[in-house]
């Protein structure tokens, strides 16, 4: 959706540098996600493996650190010596519907943030050389690239500006979707070739399509804990922690008749959100359980909840290893 600058803001006046907590509105609850909050991994269901690991690898240039039947482990190239951090978890589901353009809840698309803007301006020179079209946006707080999947899930890859850059008006942290100058983009990286999603490539954010907006922030500001940092973007909600821009992004696109994905469709499985201790996670699991969510423990000590749209979130302390490039 292109909303630029001067349809949300105008001339944008009174916008003010983005200052570590000047910006955002904090849960009303009791429990406020820790700063050093961070996503892991996403579950995909697609129709079929052998299909999509192509796209994941030749163009999105992820590498399959771990496989089994029906499923497969992605990640970014890992440093010399270090282990892999899976960051897509591809599960098969044989015959899968293809995931509808409109009209369904759920995932709209998942955001793999890249650590630098040559490294963007790379992956953009290399989908141009494989002739691969992609949307684009500038976000003022980052510059972004949009494909699909061969199921039609959305996948955006981008980076992030330096915070320094940012700019708020009053409490809210200023996005917008204006035009990306691409050829400017791709002239900065320089000369270095695409070699694959670099080391510290992370996943950012995950956007989803909601039933209502309000309903959004109740569960995952009041009781799951996220800011509130950008409410003016029309039809769209977008939360974070620790100043972030959004590790969550909400909109009601989809339509008022929008239903959940069918068990047999493409789809998000679930996502993850990584906080940095027990005592966040115990704290997390507290306040789901106060707001009448679901909050129940898997045998790992993760938590598990399900939004109330029905796609699952999963909560749990950083991975103390990840997978080892070869699986």
């Amino acid at each position: 959706m292109s909303v630029t600058t001067r349809d949300i803001f105008g001339a944008a006046p009174g916008a003010r540098p983005a200052i570590d907590g000047s910006y955002g509105e904090p849960p009303r609850g009791t429990f406020r996600l820790p700063a050093a909050t961070r996503l892991g991994a996403v579950r995909l269901q697609v129709a079929d493996l052998a299909r999509s690991l192509p796209f994941y690898e030749r163009v999105l240039g992820l590498h399959v650190a771990a496989r089994g039947p029906g499923r497969a482990v992605l990640a970014a190239l890992p440093d010399a010596g270090a282990a892999a951090v899976p960051l897509v978890e591809l599960h098969e589901r044989a015959g899968a519907r293809p995931a509808a353009p409109r009209g369904r809840l759920g995932l709209y698309h998942v955001a793999i943030l890249l650590p630098d803007r040559a490294s963007l301006g790379r992956f953009v020179a290399h989908l141009a050389r494989l002739g691969v079209r992609a949307g684009a946006g500038d976000h003022l707080v980052s510059e972004a690239f949009y494909l699909t999947d061969p199921d039609g899930l959305g996948i955006e890859v981008y980076a992030d500006r330096p915070r320094a850059a940012w700019r708020r008006i009053g409490r809210e942290l200023m996005m917008a979707t204006d035009p990306v100058d691409v050829a400017a983009l791709v002239r900065d990286a320089g000369d270095a070739p695409w070699t694959g999603m670099p080391a510290c490539t992370a996943i950012g954010h995950v956007h989803l399509h909601v039933g209502d907006l309000a309903g959004a922030g109740a569960f995952f500001g009041d009781a799951l804990g996220f800011d509130r940092i950008v409410w003016s973007y029309p039809g769209a909600l977008f939360l974070g922690a620790g100043g972030y821009h959004h590790h969550l992004g909400t909109n009601t696109w989809a339509g008022p008749t929008a239903r959940p994905p069918a068990e047999d469709d493409a789809r998000l499985l679930a996502w993850t959100i990584e906080l940095p201790d027990r005592g966040a996670l115990d704290d997390a699991a507290a306040s789901l359980a106060a707001a009448g969510a679901p909050a129940e423990r898997a045998d790992d000590g993760a938590v598990l909840t399900v939004d109330p749209w029905g796609t699952a979130v999963h909560l749990r302390p950083p991975r103390a290893a990840g997978l080892t490039a070869a699986g």
